[in-house]
């Protein structure tokens, strides 16, 4: 029986709106789709300006943390990238950045549990009422920058303007030893069987 070969590298762009909620419901359908196939690499290429919603990038997440083992995946920030979709670049297993790109995200006021408490700063707690509305896109954030908090200091560097350098320090670009390492790390290994 003739199997198909897989492709080499399939490429996927994620276009980043300052609107557009459809849009990226769209994208990651499209993205499942483009991850069903098993390619050998995906590329995501970044573009744009705005951020992707906290919401939408939880979902990519899981989407790319359940992919096959064998696809590889590329993030590629063509624009500078900010909030929630600085964790989207880096849930690659090799993450390139245009030299002059830079990655901002900011503090939430949220923990995880909802508390109305800036769990990312150092100075006293705010103070919260019951009857306070809660935003669920701010609980959502703040769970997205406990993942953030896996490859960057949040407490350190929400606020500030991340370039380059500051990325080869934490050994995030242009280390193919650290994305290995990374790669074998959170890669999901296919349950083997048991000698009888």
């Amino acid at each position: 029986m003739k199997t198909k070969p897989r492709k080499k590298l399939s490429r996927f762009q994620l276009g980043i709106s300052p609107y557009g909620n459809f849009y990226y419901i769209e994208r990651i359908r499209k993205l499942e789709a483009a991850l069903a196939r098993k390619p050998r690499s995906l590329r995501i290429d970044m573009v744009g300006i705005g951020e992707i919603p906290a919401d939408s990038v939880l979902l990519m997440r899981s989407i790319l943390m359940n992919r096959s083992p064998k696809t590889h995946l590329i993030t590629n920030a063509r624009s500078s990238l900010q909030g929630a979709s600085v964790l989207v670049w880096l849930l690659g297993d090799q993450r390139l950045i245009r030299s002059d790109a830079r990655l901002f995200f900011r503090r939430s006021t949220l923990s995880e549990s909802g508390e109305a408490t800036e769990v990312w700063k150092d100075s006293e707690t705010k103070s919260w009422d019951s009857n306070d509305d809660i935003d669920p896109e701010e609980a959502d954030y703040a769970k997205v920058l406990q993942a953030i908090n896996e490859f960057l200091p949040v407490k350190e560097l929400a606020g500030r303007m991340i370039q380059l350098p500051v990325l080869r320090q934490f050994g995030l670009v242009e280390n193919e030893k650290v994305d290995g390492f990374l790669a074998s790390a959170f890669a999901k290994t296919e349950p083997t069987l048991a000698p009888r």
